[in-house]
C-alpha cells in the first residue's frame, strides 16, 4: 500500500493557471467497486481548464458539483495499486488506463500521484502503449468514439433532446473533420479512415503535413480559405471546435447529411428540416469497454496518438499556458514520477 499522503496539483479559488497549486494530500481509498491507481500520466483536456476557471459560461443547472479545494484531472495512465472486495477483472500491479467519472464528476483528482475510481471505466494499457501515449487517449479517443463509431450509453445530451445516433461509416462517405490536429480530431480522422471514409482536414497550414499522414485526403488551410466556402457534399461534419460558428457547415451537408458539434451551438430545427440534414451531439461518458477496444487499434498501430508536449506534474501551471495559447498537435500530458 502507498503511504498516507502524496503530491497533487490542488486549485482553492478559480482563475487562471497560477491557482494551480503542488500540494501534500492525502491518498484516497478505494471505496466499493473502484480501483486505487498509483499514477504514471495525466492526459489534459478542455474541461481542465473549464473547471479551474469555475465553468463561468455555463449555466448554473448544468454544472457538475465543484467544491473547492479540488484536484483536477480526468484521464490517467498508471499501475492498479488496491482493489476494493468486490471488483473483479484487475489486481494489484495491473497497467490500465482510464477517463474517470465524467461527466458526473467534471475533475475526479486525476491531478495527483493516486486517483481512484469506479473498476469500470478503467481498461487494460496495452503492453506496447507507454503511460504517456495511452493517458493522451482516454477522453479524445472516447469522444471520437462516440460521435463516430458507437455511443454506447442512452444518456441524453444536456444540450439537446435529440438523441445521438452516428452516422454508418464506409467508402461511400465523406466526412471533414474541423479542428482536425487537436486531441479529439487526429483521432477522429483516423477512426474514420478506419471505417473506409475520404476525409477532408481542417486546420491551419502547420499541421498539413501531419494531418496528410495521418491519411486525410484534402486539407483546407483555414488561415487561407474558409472551408464552407470551398467544401460541398460532404456526408458528415465533425466541428470539434464547435459553439457558435459551427452553423456555418451546414452548407457544406449533401441531403441527408449530418452535422456533430462536439461543443454545441445554436441551430435551428426548422433550417435543419429545411436543408434535409440533422444536428446533434453528445456528452462524453466514461466506458472501459470502449476505451479497451480503441486501445486494441492504438496497440496494432490502426491509430496513433501524437503528444503537443509533456509537462511534469508540479509544472501543471506551464502545461496550462501551453494549452491556453492554442494550435496544439495532439495532446498535452503531465508525467508523474
Amino acid at each position: 500500500m502507498p503511504t498516507q499522503t502524496m503530491k497533487a496539483i490542488r486549485l482553492h479559488e478559480f482563475g487562471g493557471p497560477q491557482v494551480l497549486r503542488h500540494e501534500e494530500v492525502p491518498v484516497p481509498e478505494p471505496g466499493p467497486g473502484e480501483v486505487l491507481v498509483r499514477v504514471r500520466a495525466v492526459g489534459i483536456n478542455p474541461p481542465d481548464w473549464y473547471a479551474r476557471e469555475g465553468m463561468p459560461d455555463v449555466p448554473a443547472e448544468l454544472k457538475p458539483p465543484m467544491d473547492l479545494p479540488l484536484i483536477p484531472g480526468t484521464d490517467v495512465s498508471g499501475v492498479v495499486e488496491a482493489v476494493a472486495a468486490d471488483v473483479d477483472g484487475f489486481a494489484a500491479g495491473d497497467e490500465v488506463l482510464g477517463l474517470l467519472r465524467f461527466p458526473t464528476a467534471l475533475q475526479a483528482g486525476a491531478y495527483a500521484e493516486y486517483v481512484t475510481a469506479p473498476a469500470s471505466d478503467f481498461a487494460r494499457k496495452p503492453a506496447g502503449v507507454d503511460h504517456v501515449h495511452a493517458a493522451a487517449l482516454a477522453m479524445s479517443g472516447l469522444t471520437a468514439w462516440q460521435f463516430l463509431i458507437e455511443l454506447g450509453h442512452d444518456h441524453p445530451s444536456p444540450f439537446q433532446a435529440a438523441q445521438h445516433r452516428p452516422m454508418a461509416l464506409d467508402r461511400e462517405k465523406t466526412v471533414l473533420v474541423n479542428g482536425a490536429a487537436g486531441g479529439v480530431g487526429h483521432l477522429a480522422l483516423q477512426l474514420a479512415k478506419w471505417k473506409g471514409a475520404r476525409v477532408i482536414a481542417v486546420a491551419s497550414g502547420a499541421h498539413e503535413t501531419f494531418l496528410r499522414e495521418l491519411g486525410a485526403d484534402e486539407f483546407i488551410d483555414y488561415t487561407k480559405e474558409r472551408p464552407e466556402d470551398v467544401a460541398r457534399d460532404v456526408d458528415l461534419v465533425l466541428d470539434t471546435v464547435g459553439g457558435p460558428d459551427s452553423r456555418r457547415f451546414l452548407r457544406t451537408l449533401k441531403r441527408g447529411g449530418s452535422l456533430y458539434p462536439v461543443y454545441f451551438g445554436e441551430f435551428d430545427d426548422e433550417e435543419n428540416a429545411k436543408l434535409g440534414v440533422t444536428v446533434t451531439a453528445a456528452q462524453v461518458r466514461s466506458n472501459g469497454a470502449q476505451l479497451a477496444e480503441i486501445g486494441r487499434l492504438l496497440a496494432d498501430g490502426t491509430i496513433r496518438v501524437a503528444i503537443d508536449s509533456t509537462f511534469p506534474l508540479e509544472d501543471a501551471r506551464a502545461a496550462h499556458e501551453r494549452a491556453a495559447q492554442g494550435h496544439l498537435q495532439g495532446k498535452i500530458v503531465l508525467t508523474v514520477a
